[in-house]
């Protein structure tokens, strides 16, 4: 059985729901001060945007851009003790349009962390294995602390000063591998992507590639370790048929990114908010701006993890390789409590 110490994962990452009023609005049910969000409009062909405490609500990234960091006091404008407040801009309060915003909590805007050979500002969330950590780049060999405690499974990066693609690791790539959140391109590799190091539970290691160590230019990496029955970030293979790949987190799923790795193909994202019962899980793209499509039929949700319901290779092609990162809406079993089994959704 897979217990979990974290009995209410949505006090560590929770999806919001919410409707634009075209002004301001201060939009609460989150359950924590978050900081980080994660913002889409789903009725309309909007950018992506996401912001964080380290850098301050009014700094801007595009998931789907490469674009420098953008300051835009009309997007998100404050975290609040239980969620955050917007403004009129059209990508995150549009009238009447639905908008998703995906939440996480780590610790308020960051401490100095000297851990490696590059210092680095950090805010950690040991107990939920997230953190987010800014830097600047030497653009030779290097080290930067990430203060999980633990090895992180996958480091997502952008730089902010100047346009480029976002740069991520994933555990399943290994340490010459790489994606790119903002494209749909496949795994590539290169020594200079990460050193050819793995990781460990304080640093993770840079070369002197631009996207991620550009000398001078400053960088934001997000850092994410596994915590049983809360979060996991690992890789699969596709069937290619109806009875599809069943992909175990020990978990029933609140959040589900996920992205074929072997061949160009867009990322994925799934979320236990947006519509309400198997197999209608709508999705949306982080590599592109479309409004939220259709999912029915492609997966379910389940008490232990997703079960994929069609061959399609952008989610289960046959012999193919694919990275996910998950976050739980409720442990199977919680080892604090009533310890009763969770159910599919």
């Amino acid at each position: 059985m897979a217990y979990a110490a974290i009995t209410k994962p949505s006090s560590y990452m929770n999806t919001k729901l919410y409707t634009g009023n075209g002004s301001t609005q201060a939009l609460t049910g989150v359950g924590f001060q978050p900081d980080a969000t994660w913002i889409k409009n789903r009725d309309a062909a909007d950018s992506h945007m996401f912001c964080d405490a380290v850098r301050g609500v009014t700094k801007i990234i595009f998931p789907n851009l490469g674009n420098v960091e953008d300051t835009d006091v009309n997007s998100i404008t404050a975290f609040g003790a239980d969620g955050f407040s917007v403004g009129s801009s059209g990508n995150v309060n549009t009238n009447t349009e639905d908008f998703v915003a995906w939440n996480w909590k780590a610790n308020g805007a960051g401490a100095l962390n000297e851990i490696g050979s590059i210092n680095s500002t950090v805010s950690v969330n040991t107990t939920s294995g997230f953190s987010i950590v800014y830097y600047t780049g030497t653009g030779a060999a290097a080290t930067v602390g990430h203060g999980l405690g633990a090895v992180p499974k996958a480091v997502i990066v952008k730089k902010l000063s100047q346009s480029d693609d976002w740069f991520s690791y994933h555990e399943p790539l290994g340490n010459l591998g790489r994606l790119q959140l903002s494209t749909d391109a496949a795994k590539t590799t290169g020594a200079s992507y990460w050193n050819s190091t793995t990781p460990t539970s304080s640093v993770f290691s840079l070369l002197n590639n631009g996207a991620n160590n550009a000398v001078g230019e400053t960088h934001v990496a997000y850092c994410f370790a596994d915590v049983k029955g809360f979060s996991k970030f690992s890789g699969y293979t596709g069937n290619g048929n109806a009875d599809g790949t069943f992909v175990y987190t020990g978990f029933k799923p609140a959040f589900f990114l996920l992205k074929r790795t072997n061949t160009s193909q867009k990322w994925i994202l799934i979320d236990n908010k947006r519509e309400g019962y198997n197999s209608q899980n709508d999705q949306l793209y982080p590599n592109q701006t479309d409004a939220e499509g259709n999912g029915a039929g492609w997966f379910d949700i389940v008490s232990n993890g997703i079960k994929f319901r069609n061959g399609d290779n952008e989610m289960n092609g046959s012999g193919d390789s694919y990275i996910y990162m998950a976050f739980a809406s409720e442990p199977l079993v919680s080892n604090v409590g009533s310890g009763i089994p969770a159910t599919a959704r």
